[in-house]
């Protein structure tokens, strides 16, 4: 009867404890399949979790400049992460690399920036259903706000992330 009571009471602490981000597992690298309209986080070459995304207005193709809605295709790292954004948190990706602003630039074009994986908008002006259902972002890659806490735990600054078509 002890060993049970004692039992019981260190799985109830157990499940009460808080998590923290040193609970879950730490991605080494991220893919974005961007056909399948999916993000995988990855553990020595094994996905581990997998998200369904949102792109930018005009998913096909990799971003050419600023303001053409697309998001990028290529390898980028995680470089920056911001809680304060008008979306609910998001992490940057290290867009444009050298090659990137090399073919805009050689077209007189802007290559643009600020690519972020993001949650959704803190000031919605479409319903829930919209957000889950069409690419809507400008070129980033947007999750549900629950996914996006996932994400923020489970990458860390400088985790590369490889953009498919």
């Amino acid at each position: 009867m002890l060993r049970t009571l004692f039992g019981t009471l260190i799985m109830v602490s157990l499940w009460h404890a808080p998590l923290q981000a040193s609970d879950f597992p730490v991605a080494d690298k991220v893919v974005v399949e961007k056909g399948a309209r999916k993000l995988h986080l990855l553990k020595d070459g094994e996905a581990f979790r997998s998200y369904n995304i949102a792109l930018g207005i005009r998913p096909e193709g990799t971003k050419q400049h600023e303001g053409d809605y697309r998001t990028p295709e290529g390898r980028y790292l995680l470089d920056m992460r911001n809680p304060d954004s008008e979306f609910f948190l998001s992490i940057h990706i290290s867009y444009p690399n050298r090659d990137d602003v090399s073919q805009a630039r050689s077209k007189g074009l802007d290559p643009g920036g600020a690519i972020m994986i993001h949650g959704q908008p803190n000031t919605p002006t479409r319903s829930e259903a919209y957000y889950r259902t069409q690419d809507w972002t400008n070129g980033c890659i947007a999750v549900s706000n629950s996914d996006m806490i996932d994400i923020w735990l489970m990458t860390a600054n400088n985790t590369p992330i490889e953009i498919l078509p």
